[in-house]
């Protein structure tokens, strides 16, 4: 009888029936291990695994445990107990927009999302199917998006949806922590405790979004950038006069009071349209506003500053003014933002909201399998972690799936390279830093290749080239 091959409640059955005088001391030792080692990992003979929230990294990685044959308990709040950027019931809500970035092998976003697709993510499948036009960009309709993740992991096998709030981290299983940017106060306290590190934090925000049939589309025009695309954004001129009264009013709008925090820290990636405003009366205009790229069809020439909107919905009833996330009072919100031509009657289903972004200082605290360094039956995945942005934060939770349930199995530890965008960022939030501030996808922290391209577009054609043919590789066998 070879025990290595023997399943572990069988071990337990031959330590409870078998003749003990009959198994060498050793063969004792082995299978006294083998049960404590189960023990120890939390139900291993279950293979049950906790994760919390069901946000983009919490759907997918209960998503891929499931399907892996590990029970799986989602933990979400949600329908009890609302964030203050959420709205709807759904599993995996778009708060902040509606796109997942470029598709582009071209963009690190788009190389990320490939090698998702190739690893086999079910949110990029669903992000497929629901997508809307947006040239070169995978936008989704938010709530088709939402609706197909919750009602998948409703009907999956393995998975137990637990609708309250998660505020105890249990010793003998193993917990990933994927309650996104928003974690309760009562979870966040916990992880302080057990890390024993400070929070750090940044403020998100989410742009406003308006209906199609309230833009004037006498003054706007439908065009992407530079060509790219069939023209999908709608695109509002300003002359040069007509941007400066923007910029006066919208420097001077009263903004929403933040609250139970002592100072602001603005991640650039979601920075608030106002904060832009005021670092320079030019700014907007090499930034969200910037005219580089399009031609007035009704003038046939550049603009002095223009802003884009995106389609939000499948419908294209909505769409959402890009880069204008904001802390504005809404009152103040509909006042300037009225002052864009085209926009002047424009009906806003949603405005602009600011929230608390918090985020571990993973680079001290992970290991690389996003494990938690001081308590290895904890985990954590998604924008908690670090990785900033929607893509990001699949990944994190495709990732750290992977690692639970091979270690579930007995199998190695999955551990991509900075070859791959994947490994890229997980390398990035793990390695330790002196100032750590999260980071999304992009090609400056993917290895560099070993020939020297001038040309941007090639060089990130061989990067993403190199790095799908690395990961097809890493995971033969897997």
């Amino acid at each position: 009888m070879c025990l290595n091959e023997v399943s572990l409640p069988n071990l337990q059955r031959i330590l409870n029936f078998y003749p003990l005088r009959n198994l060498a001391s050793n063969e004792l030792f082995f299978i006294h291990l083998k049960i404590q080692q189960s023990i120890f990992l939390g139900g291993y003979m279950e293979k049950e695994v906790i994760v919390v929230g069901a946000g983009l990294a919490g759907s997918e990685a209960a998503y891929q445990l499931a399907k892996r044959g590990i029970k799986v308990k989602l933990y979400e709040m949600k329908a009890k107990k609302k964030t203050p950027a959420h709205s709807k019931d759904y599993f995996s809500e778009l708060v902040c927009s509606n796109s997942l970035g470029s598709d582009s092998l071209e963009n690190a976003s788009g190389l990320m999302k490939e090698e998702l697709r190739i690893l086999g993510s079910l949110l990029i499948e669903v992000a497929d199917r629901n997508r809307v036009p947006a040239g070169q960009a995978l936008a989704v309709d938010r709530d088709g998006f939402s609706e197909e993740v919750t009602k998948i992991l409703k009907n999956t096998k393995n998975i137990e949806i637990i609708e309250e709030e998660f505020t105890e981290i249990p010793d003998d299983k193993i917990v990933i922590i994927a309650s996104g940017p928003l974690t309760s106060d009562k979870l966040f306290e916990k992880i302080s405790e057990i890390t024993g590190e400070e929070s750090l934090y940044f403020y998100d925000a989410a742009a406003p979004i308006v209906t199609f049939e309230s833009i004037d589309m006498n003054k706007a025009y439908f065009q992407s950038r530079y060509g790219k695309g069939d023209g999908e954004y709608i695109n509002c001129p300003m002359n040069k006069e007509e941007y400066y009264n923007f910029y006066n009013e919208l420097i001077k709008a009263e903004r929403a009071e933040l609250k139970n925090f002592e100072k602001e820290k603005l991640f650039d990636a979601c920075m608030p349209i106002e904060k832009i405003a005021m670092s320079g009366e030019k700014t907007m205009t090499f930034g969200p506003l910037k005219p580089k790229g399009l031609i007035n069809p009704k003038t046939e020439k550049m603009d002095y500053a223009v802003v884009q909107l995106r389609q939000d919905d499948k419908e294209g009833k909505l769409y959402n003014i890009v880069g204008f996330q904001t802390n504005l009072k809404f009152g103040e919100q509909k006042r300037v933002f009225s002052m864009i031509p085209g926009l002047e009657n424009a009906e806003f289903i949603r405005y602009g909201v600011m929230h608390r972004n918090t985020f571990i200082n993973s680079t001290k605290l992970l290991d690389k399998t996003l494990r938690l360094k001081n308590r290895d039956n904890i985990y954590f995945a998604g924008q908690i972690t670090g990785g900033e942005g929607y893509v990001t934060a699949i990944a994190t939770g495709m990732y750290v799936a992977i690692n639970v349930a091979n270690r579930l199995e007995n199998k190695k530890e999955f551990i991509l390279e900075d070859i791959s965008e994947i490994g890229a960022i997980v390398n990035y939030i793990t390695e330790e830093k002196k100032k750590f501030q999260p980071m999304g996808a992009n090609f400056g922290i993917i290895r560099s290749l070993d020939e020297n391209i001038r040309d941007k577009k090639e060089k990130y054609r061989k990067l993403s080239e190199r790095a799908i043919e690395y990961l097809k590789n890493s995971i033969k066998g897997v």
